[in-house]
């Protein structure tokens, strides 16, 4: 199959299976969020910040009047980590849920909401110990390529550190990319053939054997398809975002607030569940062909 074949079958599956967009909306956003890093600096000056101890215990204080007990932090650390931890469950139902769907889809089948989740929890625990196998592996593995660099940098200067870092590099690209292989592909055989992490490892191993460069044609159709549904999303979103800004001083802030998330965030979460549809489809797509052929 061509990369222009394999993104319009995941296009199909991600336009037709309505029923699928929930576990592609945990997916998506999995796959494709970006965590916001913009870590601002403690500074002392100005209001500064500080803690202090009084009779609710220790405070944290911002400029004086702002302060907040540990109580009262307690339960809103709790309450992010609930969240966090629903959504990585989700994503690995999600994703056993999509698998299952557009294989079913690709047989004349539905899937609905309800089946999808009894899917996703039958395999989520078998995906969670593929994907902290693959971490593991990728952790490991740079390590192991950056330790010789860094002896070397050491000891050597500069010079010595540029010249084991090539090759390194050199190395690393093509391993971890392999790395990557596996652990989509292993994924698709534990949902599919019931098999255990380790089972689906090795026969993802021996199943990506003279199958590299479909891997990395299905890579590239992933990245293409993504871009395709995210330049869609903005030429339709973009304009109504000026839109809703334009008629700020015609209905004031609050109602285009409100105005605009009864119509962005539906649009977001559309795109969101089609990109992650998309992107767990034509994995397997790719897998599901190179079996039946």
């Amino acid at each position: 199959m061509t990369i222009g074949e394999i993104i319009r079958q995941g296009l199909h599956y991600a336009r037709t299976c309505k029923s699928l967009w929930l576990f592609g909306f945990f997916v998506g956003m999995a796959s494709g969020g970006s965590s916001a890093g913009g870590g601002g600096g403690a500074g002392n000056g100005g209001g500064g910040s500080g803690w202090s101890l009084g009779a609710g215990g220790v405070a944290v204080g911002i400029d004086g009047p702002f302060s907040l007990s540990v109580r009262e932090i307690a339960p809103l650390v709790v309450a992010i980590i609930v969240v966090v931890g629903a959504t990585l469950v989700m994503r690995f139902v999600g994703e056993g849920a999509l698998i299952e769907g557009v294989v079913r889809a690709r047989q004349g089948g539905t899937m609905t909401t309800r089946e999808g989740f009894r899917a996703g929890w039958a395999h989520w625990g078998v995906l969670v110990r593929i994907a902290l196998l693959y971490v593991a592996a990728f952790i490991g593995s740079l390590a192991l390529l950056a330790a010789p660099c860094v002896v070397a940098l050491q000891a050597l200067g500069p010079l010595g550190g540029i010249a084991l870092g090539i090759p390194a590099l050199v190395i690393a690209v093509p391993w971890l990319v392999t790395l990557h292989l596996v652990q989509a592909f292993a994924s698709r055989i534990a949902v599919l053939e019931n098999r255990h992490a380790l089972d689906a490892i090795g026969k993802a191993r021996l199943f990506l054997h003279g199958r590299i460069r479909h891997g990395l044609t299905l890579i590239v159709a992933t990245f293409a398809g993504t871009l395709l549904i995210v330049s869609v999303g903005l030429a339709v979103v973009v304009p109504v975002a000026l839109l809703l800004v334009a008629l700020i001083p015609v209905l004031r802030i609050v109602p285009v607030i409100l105005l605009a998330c009864f119509v962005l965030l539906p649009a977001m979460y559309v795109l969101t569940a089609m990109a992650g549809t998309l992107r767990s489809s034509i994995w397997t797509i790719g897998y599901v062909t190179q079996v039946e052929s």
